[in-house]
């Protein structure tokens, strides 16, 4: 059997923190589906046109990996897309505490599919998507906290 892990978010915009998780994630999987979340209720500051755009350049060269888009319950999508893993990535212990949570409801409704918690690398853990856009709102330098191929 195939080990497909999905990797669920929003990406408002991907950031150096979550290419790295998918990075080191990418030995231990046959194939990784970085997947945006389509959430009605919440707005983005980036297109998901644009969005899945910057993914597919950044991954361009890695067979193992798919970029599409969902809506619904993360672990249906996995069924859908035989995926018995979900990838995550954890900053802080906030993280843990509330990724721990979902993935615990998830493991309930669906228990075929285990997620998978990778720890960012420390000079990623300030780094995170609000982070980001709220320093490009401000007119910041976000440079080193996005992929080059995120123009925005």
């Amino acid at each position: 059997m195939e080990r497909i892990a999905v990797f669920p978010g929003s990406f408002d915009p991907i950031t150096l923190g979550h290419i790295s998780i998918i990075r080191r994630a990418l030995p231990l999987f046959d194939k990784i589906i970085i997947s945006i979340g389509i959430n009605s209720e919440k707005s983005s500051m980036f297109s998901l046109e644009q969005r899945l755009s910057w993914i597919r350049k950044i991954f361009i060269a890695e067979k193992k990996i798919e970029v599409t888009s969902y809506g619904g319950l993360t672990v249906d999508f996995c069924t859908e897309r035989n995926a018995n893993y979900i990838l995550r990535g954890l900053r802080t212990s906030t993280d843990f505490e509330f990724e721990r949570g979902i993935g615990q409801v998830n493991r309930k409704m669906a228990s075929h599919i285990e997620t998978v918690f990778f720890l960012t690398e420390p000079e990623h853990t300030p780094i995170s998507s609000s982070i980001v856009r709220d320093v490009i709102k401000h007119g910041g330098d976000v440079s080193s906290m996005i992929p080059e191929e995120v123009e925005y």
